[in-house]
């Protein structure tokens, strides 16, 4: 087989419904299996994939939210794919996409891992399907958006390398999970998903290890998705917020922490409680619309 598939679910029906329906119209020539790991939801999204999709899925229901690391690795346990692709429930796959991204790794064995050209709703792009490490200078560069004041200036742009052109393939340091597409047989070198990541970070610390193993991680615009970003953490409100800075803390302390001094790593601390008390704040004056799609 020739990809295995695997999408995670919590309280998107209707988006997870899209996702596999894109896979089914858009995937020609290539054999895969596709996988549906349903987190607990609540909005009748277990019955909906059984009714409509029958054993075309393998819907693996678990009885509480496991988050995005731990579902996942449910599925590639039991994969039986040349290659891996996580894919996200609010996403739509266009035309070939999977194909062109599995043909790409064919021709070029030293790619281990490669993310698409995300679009968002509006037709522009998600800028964290090509990134930069965060570290402590690139999380600083973008913090004070000198990305923006100097665009085009690797000193500045690391962390969403700004000046690759958004067209061209190019080498990255990371992509992201919405689609996120491996060798099956680097899982057995660099490990599972961390499950310490509950549902950020966690494709970031992959392709990290997945790098430090000597494999390439690619950014591929031939191939496109659609992203209605936010929609399965919309609703999550408090909790998505402090699951997003939880990564970052967890994250700096596996992989930077013993690089940079006491100082260094009291301003990095620092900056993370700052930015979640702030986003915290301003979360308590949002409507309850802006948390849905």
């Amino acid at each position: 087989m020739d990809i295995s598939i695997i999408i995670v679910s919590y309280n998107t029906k209707q988006l997870t419904l899209d996702a596999i329906e894109s896979v089914f119209k858009t995937t020609k020539n290539v054999s895969y299996e596709i996988f549906v790991v349903d987190n607990a939801s609540k909005d009748g999204s277990v019955e909906a994939i059984k009714k409509s999709y029958g054993d075309k899925v393998k819907l693996i229901e678990n009885k509480e939210n496991l988050g995005f690391s731990a579902a996942n690795n449910m599925a590639i346990k039991k994969s039986q794919g040349r290659y891996i692709l996580l894919l996200n429930s609010d996403t739509i796959v266009k035309n070939d996409t999977i194909a062109k991204t599995i043909a790409y790794m064919d021709d070029n064995t030293e790619a281990g891992v490669l993310g698409c050209k995300v679009l968002l709703r509006d037709g522009k792009l998600d800028k964290a399907c090509k990134r930069g490490f965060p570290t402590p200078w690139n999380s600083f560069s973008y913090l004070l958006k000198l990305d923006k004041i100097f665009p085009g200036d690797k000193r500045f742009g690391g962390y969403h390398l700004t000046y690759i052109n958004e067209n061209e393939t190019a080498e990255v340091d990371c992509v992201m999970g919405a689609y996120m597409l491996l060798r099956k047989e680097i899982i057995e070198s660099v490990g599972l998903l961390d499950e310490t990541f509950f549902m950020y970070g966690e494709d970031v610390d992959w392709c990290y290890r997945i790098k430090e193993a000597g494999w390439k991680i690619i950014y591929y615009p031939e191939a496109e998705i659609i992203h209605y970003k936010k929609a399965s953490s919309a609703k999550k409100g408090t909790k998505t917020i402090i699951e997003f800075y939880r990564a970052m803390y967890i994250f700096y302390n596996k992989h930077f922490k013993e690089k940079y001094n006491i100082f260094i790593s009291f301003l990095i601390y620092l900056g993370i409680v700052v930015q979640l008390l702030l986003a915290l704040t301003k979360n308590l004056f949002k409507s309850k619309k802006s948390f849905q799609l």
